[in-house]
């Protein structure tokens, strides 16, 4: 295989490469991220699934492909400074760890307590220790920690927050579901020119859970 070597593939990475993934190292990072232990117990029978499972709170685990997807459009190189918006179940923080280096320390928002905390548990016990934590309303993103190389969005608001775009670094890419409703939404590329203009780039139609908080004007 041209992008990647089958021997080494398990089921999900061949669904992914079925599905048009062609970033070897997001791919060799599904290979080494166990989904499962991220899927509450009584969904284990569709942990593999490749669709989205309820963690609780109103919120989902992301099926596969979009984690995938949404990763493989950052096109990380490993020395980015990266904010990941919406922790959930810990899942997308796992992958975005594996594409680091252990010195780059990921930062994750997340807006219910409960979900932060689990996340953390899990990430930890799966040996996981350059990830910041932080609950908080994802909208307002984390300005201390700014400028950011590298966003990931993980819940649709209707607007892209523009705290989020002003945290984005020269260079920087975000990439992010956008739309009024679930079946109404837009994952969007954007990027920030080195002269502070911004780009943006439609990738394709998704369904996420809205971004609630105080500055979404969601609750």
């Amino acid at each position: 295989m041209e992008f990647f070597h089958r021997a080494a593939e398990g089921p999900l990475v061949r669904r992914l490469l079925d599905q048009g993934i062609r970033d070897p190292r997001v791919l060799a990072a599904f290979e080494r991220v166990p989904r499962p232990f991220f899927v509450p117990e009584e969904a284990q029978g569709e942990a593999e699934a490749d669709r989205p499972l309820d963690i609780g709170h109103g919120q989902t685990i992301s099926q596969p492909f979009i984690v995938a997807a949404m990763t493989e459009a950052l096109h990380l190189e490993g020395r980015e400074r990266v904010l990941e918006v919406g922790t959930g179940s810990g899942y997308q923080t796992a992958i975005l760890c594996e594409l680091l280096p252990l010195s780059t320390v990921v930062r994750t928002l997340e807006i219910v307590p409960e979900l932060s905390a689990r996340a953390e548990k899990i990430l930890g016990e799966l040996g996981y220790e350059n990830v910041d934590f932080r609950v908080g309303d994802g909208a307002l993103g984390w300005p201390e920690a700014a400028p950011f190389d590298a966003i990931l969005v993980a819940a649709a608001p209707s607007i892209v927050p523009p705290a989020l775009l002003e945290q984005l670094a020269p260079g920087g890419r975000l990439v992010i579901p956008v739309g009024p409703t679930p079946e109404h939404q837009e994952l969007q590329l954007w990027r920030k020119n080195p002269d502070g203009g911004l780009e943006v780039r439609p990738l394709m139609q998704v369904r996420f859970v809205p971004m609630t908080g105080g500055a979404t004007g969601v609750h």
